[in-house]
């Protein structure tokens, strides 16, 4: 009977401590799913901008020895670096642009070393939309400048000793026969321009900008004439530089278009054109610049890059061929191959 009496209390106690149990983990689940309704949802922050960077640097190589057809051993050696950051936030929308191109070249015909790409590109321009479909209201800055000098490089005048020896013009003789074509600030071109921007489709926009004013700066003497500054009094001597302006204000009508295509993530095809018709000087023609980009990436760090650059502007003076001068189409071309990276990024 004691036996009985035992095993009914332990299993009376076992039922009690079971029960218990239940009741303090039912309590807790309770307490838990209290805590996560009072816990305030995680919403993520809204990204707005989106930036990217791309870089390039390209290498090239010749190396001749008894080649019958002639020609000379080069190197050459140019970096670009094109970084973007697009802002887009209900009806308002932005991108601004910042490209960087240099690059020289040294030849075994010219013992220095001569630059062949140099060019400071910045661009912005932001839209609020309208209550017509792809037609937004635009604002946009654009500045155009380079790093330092750019010269023609003729070949220095030979001298020969008092035996008749032909003396070979030294390094200092090279620097001094190259002829300055432009520089920092020399020119330079500042534009800003109230619109109106149209994106039919996500590679095409058009901005046309009918109230625009800007400048060009030249702020070495000896090139102001060649880029079309004003001459400060007629009475002044033409020749002189000095006496020609600095500055040349702007004030027109600006159309730009813009084309990008990306194929894949490999290959893709930029253009870029531009128009500027000045209204302080009516019967002259519109300043234009084209500018077309070609980049295919061959391996992972590795890429082929075919870049344009066409410009004509009426204002400025040009050298030709034959000797004469005046106005004319100038157009620039770079095939390179060679090191790339980029970088994108929400924010």
């Amino acid at each position: 009977m004691k036996r009985i009496l035992l095993s009914l209390g332990l299993a009376a106690v076992t039922l009690f401590a079971q029960a218990q149990n239940t009741q303090e983990a039912a309590a807790a689940a309770a307490a838990a799913l209290s805590a996560a309704e009072d816990k305030p949802e995680v919403v993520e922050k809204p990204r707005y901008w989106t930036n990217s960077i791309h870089t390039n640097i390209n290498f090239g190589q010749t190396y001749l020895s008894q080649w019958a057809a002639g020609g000379y051993n080069n190197v050459s050696l140019a970096a670009n670096v094109d970084a973007r950051a697009h802002f887009e936030k209900g009806k308002t929308q932005g991108t601004t642009r910042l490209q960087f191109d240099y690059g020289f070249l040294w030849s075994a015909d010219k013992p220095i070393l001569q630059t062949n790409k140099d060019r400071i590109y910045f661009e912005s321009k932001w839209g609020y939309q309208t209550p017509v479909k792809n037609l937004s209201y635009s604002a946009s800055l654009d500045f155009k400048n380079q790093f330092g000098n750019n010269y023609t490089y003729k070949t220095p005048a030979t001298t020969t000793d008092a035996e008749g020896n032909v003396i070979e013009p030294t390094r200092k003789d090279w620097r001094n026969a190259r002829v300055l074509k432009s520089g920092h600030l020399s020119p330079a071109y500042l534009n800003l321009g109230i619109g109106a921007l149209w994106t039919p489709a996500p590679w095409f926009s058009l901005n046309l900008a009918p109230l625009s004013g800007g400048g060009v700066v030249v702020t070495i003497p000896e090139l102001r004439k060649t880029y079309g500054m004003d001459l400060k009094n007629p009475d002044l001597d033409p020749t002189v530089g000095e006496n020609y302006n600095s500055f040349r204000f702007e004030f027109g009508t600006q159309l730009k278009i813009d084309m990008a295509w990306v194929i894949n993530d490999n290959f893709s095809y930029s253009t870029q054109f531009t128009a500027f018709y000045n209204y302080l000087t009516p019967k002259m023609e519109p300043r234009m610049t084209w500018d077309n980009k070609v980049f295919w990436k061959l391996r992972k760090f590795f890429a082929l890059t075919l870049s344009t650059n066409l410009i004509y502007d009426p204002r400025v003076t040009l050298t030709k061929e034959d000797g004469r001068q005046g106005k004319g189409v100038q157009f620039k071309e770079f095939l390179e191959f060679g090191f790339t990276y980029s970088i994108s990024k929400k924010m």
